[in-house]
Order: structure tokens, then sequence, then C-alpha cells
């Protein structure tokens, strides 16, 4: 179906012409054409969630799966923006340890994490609604330290940005003009708030986060903030229970096809083609997960067998293979204070485990080592390599 889904605007800076788009407000005119094959491929990805949400409930420590998952899910988004972060570097660097990126990168990570822990924590603990002042709150936080830092952190932007090219005059998009912005968002809250009607939850948030990033209202940190939104629609609608889907594995997988969707919905209005796109995403993103949350209970289960099996000192080797699952990238002074164990226990432990291959020394170095275990740390680290 064929529907303008904005207009543009002509705009002049410095005595050069440019064209700025306005989004048309949410939901499309005329409505989505939900067809047979769509309508299926939104069950299924409601299923797919629903697996996703039900595995919680089997996890030993829900806890545990959701620190790395919500750090993945972090990991991600940034690297599609270009940072060169790893799994490792993140959780080096939260063990004051030296991270192999640059500290920038893995700040604007963790910057993330804490921009989505602060969204959730006053969604539910606070019931502060969904709104722009929450995504204010959080921008503020996403981009206090590092490269962002100067780009006005929580303030929406006063002055014109473009994506592409050198200024707006040859941008390959330019966003609605500063004194737009606020109209923009504004009809986007209105949306996120069910007005003027109600919308689907999968297909809320997917036609919101087009329209964010169309809207780019932030000087920086719009792609970031918009993988929020995702996130934090699913939760606080009561789809996910915790921030278990890493949605940004599929965005970073098909970064161009990403990418060449939304610039499409702009000039076609083909709501319909980057739905069909964003539930494929859901629907594989949601059983990858579930299939994860499997493979490192089994992880688990095995590499206990083997400890308890192969070792006199099982009971000690048991407790720190334990801790390792709570910080599977440490060293022997963060295991001794974790354990309260001497030195020489947790290093005969770590060399029972190393000699296992559960264990792996990530240094070469002979003083201040730090170890990983390395089967879990795989697994957690699959598509999260830094984009070549």
């Amino acid at each position: 179906m064929s529907r303008q889904s904005g207009t543009y605007r002509r705009c002049n800076v410095a005595g050069e012409g440019y064209r700025a788009y306005l989004p048309t407000p949410l939901p499309p005119t005329p409505g989505l054409a939900i067809d047979t094959p769509l309508q299926e491929r939104l069950d299924r990805a409601n299923r797919a969630i629903g697996r996703l949400d039900g595995i919680s409930a089997v996890l030993p420590d829900t806890t545990l799966f959701l620190y790395f998952y919500v750090r993945k899910e972090a990991l991600l988004s940034s690297q599609i923006e270009g940072t060169q972060s790893s799994l490792s570097d993140l959780l080096l660097f939260e063990g004051e340890q030296t991270p192999v990126a640059g500290l920038d990168d893995v700040r604007e990570v963790s910057n993330y994490v804490a921009a989505m822990d602060h969204g959730l924590r006053r969604m539910r603990q606070d019931n502060f609604p969904l709104s722009l002042r929450l995504i204010r709150e959080m921008h503020a936080i996403l981009l206090r330290e590092g490269r962002g830092a100067a780009k006005d952190p929580g303030e929406f932007r006063r002055s014109q940005n473009w994506i592409g090219g050198s200024r707006p005059g040859n941008a390959r998009f330019v966003p609605p003009p500063p004194e737009a912005v606020m109209d923009c968002l504004g009809s986007l809250e209105k949306f996120l708030h069910d007005d003027p009607q109600p919308t689907p939850l999968l297909i809320k948030a997917a036609l919101a986060h087009v329209q964010f990033e169309t809207i780019h209202p932030f000087l920086d940190g719009n792609g970031r903030m918009g993988r929020l939104l995702i996130t934090l629609l699913l939760c606080g609608e009561g789809a996910l229970k915790e921030p278990l889907l890493y949605l940004s594995l599929y965005f970073k997988a098909h970064r161009d096809a990403y990418y060449d969707w939304l610039q499409r919905v702009r000039e076609t209005g083909d709501w319909e083609g980057w739905l069909g796109f964003f539930l494929t995403g859901v629907e594989e993103t949601a059983e990858t997960a579930t299939e994860t949350a499997r493979r490192i209970l089994g992880l688990f289960a095995a590499d206990r067998s083997r400890i308890a099996d192969g070792s006199k000192s099982g009971a000690t080797d048991l407790r720190l293979h334990e801790q390792m699952q709570k910080r599977p990238v440490f060293t022997v002074a963060q295991a001794m204070r974790a354990l309260a164990m001497t030195a020489p226990t947790v290093a005969a432990s770590i060399a029972r485990m190393e000699r296992l291959g559960i264990v792996k020394e990530t240094t070469g170095r002979k003083r201040d080592r730090v170890y990983s275990y390395a089967p879990y740390l795989a697994i957690l680290s699959e598509g999260a390599e830094p984009i070549g």
C-alpha cells in the first residue's frame, strides 16, 4: 500500500536551502493492511515473546541471566553506532580492570546499561509513565560520559541535525527542524499512551521506533534511545517481565537492511514492510535468547558434574564455579573477597578448573592475571563481536 508518511519543509541555513522531513502523526493513515502472512508473523512473534518470558519462571537465578542479557543488548546497540567494545571489555571495566577497547567505547556501553536500569526502575518502582520526561532522564544518563557528553545530555535539540553528508544541504536525510521537534514528540507520546486509539504492543513498538528515529530529537544518542524505547514498551506493558530480549542482535546482523527500512518508510510509507522485518527480528531474537538460556543451564549442570567427579576439593571448586556464574571474568583477589578464601585456596581451585577446560587465563602475564569462565563467556558473546 502506498501512503504518505510525512511531508517536507523548505528550510535555510547560512544561505543554503534544504528540505527537512516532518513525519505524519501515528498511527499511519490509511491504516495498516495486516494481511494473512503479516498476521502469522505477528502471531509467531507474540508466541516467541511468550516463551522467552516463560523461561524466566524456570531459571534458578533470574537476576543472573538478566545481568548479562541487559549487557548484551547494551553492547549490541552501541556497536551498531560504531563502538568497538566487547562483552569481555565491559565485564573487565565493571570489575575495575583495564579493558582492551578504548575507555570511551566501554563507558558508552556502561551508560546504556545504567539508562535502561533507570527507565525500568522509574516505571516499576515509581509507577512513572513512559513519557518524554523519562526519555530525557534516560538520555542524560546515556550521554553523561564519553563522546556525547558535550552534546546536551537530557535535552531535546535546539538546532538542526542531519544523517549522512557534511551539512543539511547534502545530507541523506534531514529530520524535522528544531522548532517542530516538540510537536512531533508530543504526537508520539500520545501514540505511546494509546491516543487516538489502542495499538497492539509489538506493532506499537515497531511504529514508535521508526517515528523516534525519524524525529531524531537529540544531538546524539538517537539510535540507542530509539532501541531502548522498544525495551521499555515491551517491559512496561507486560509482554516481558524482564528485559531478556536483545533485539539489537538482529539489527546488527542486518544493519544495512535496518537502516534501509527506516528510510523506506519515510519515502514510501511502507509500514507493512518494516513491520514484517521487525516481527521477524523479534521472533528470531526471542527464540535465540530462549535457546541461549537453555544452553547456559546445560553448561552449568555439566560443569558442576565434572567438578564434583574430578576433584577431592569439590566443595571449594563448586563454590568458585557458582561465583564464576555471577562474574565470569575475574582475578584471584576478586574471588578471594567474594568467597572469603585465601589466595592459595583460590589459586589451587582455578588451576584444577583450568585442567578441566572450564577456566582460561586471558592475559598471558605472570602477575595481575585475569581469568574467565571461558565456555560460558563464549555463549554469552555469540554475535557480540565488534563490527569490523
